[in-house]
């Protein structure tokens, strides 16, 4: 596995670059990374995208119930704040139920610091993620083609 902090997402709407932050979240950036060097993230689609909040993906099913092979992980809540390009991992009401989806923050949304695990933040692409289309469930979603860690 590699040691570098950078992800890209090459999506239908062009490259998303993240820094992953493993100061904050060392156990979910290194299932991040694993996943990625996987290919778990390849073609998957961007399946719950609300204005003005948060676009989120990770769902191998598309719908927003499954996650990866491995374990739910543990949270680690951290101080980091959920603003605009902020990513974070998303989870079913239990604290300890992330796995595979996360969201990446189009606008602030301070209801959800120290409840969500932030494990990275957009660097690059950010106008991207901002034309992703919205919807609940998304019609004709757009796709993570691949991610590549670097």
């Amino acid at each position: 596995m590699t040691d570098t902090n950078t992800l890209t997402l090459e999506t239908t709407q062009g490259n998303v670059v993240i820094r992953m932050k493993p100061e904050l979240a060392p156990g979910h950036v290194a299932h991040i990374k694993r996943l990625v060097s996987e290919g778990f993230y390849d073609g998957i689609v961007f399946h719950r995208v609300i204005e003005g909040f948060m676009a989120q993906t990770g769902c191998p099913r598309g719908i927003g119930t499954g996650g990866s092979k491995y374990d739910n992980l543990k949270a680690e809540f951290n101080e980091a704040p959920h603003v605009r390009g902020t990513v974070s991992m998303a989870r079913a009401s239990h604290p300890d139920t992330a796995n595979s989806q996360f969201f990446i923050c189009f606008e602030a949304a301070p209801f959800l610091n120290r409840q969500y695990t932030v494990w990275g933040e957009v660097v690059e692409g950010m106008e991207n993620v901002d034309k992703i289309k919205r919807g609940e469930p998304v019609k004709d979603p757009d796709k993570i083609i691949k991610a590549t860690l670097s």
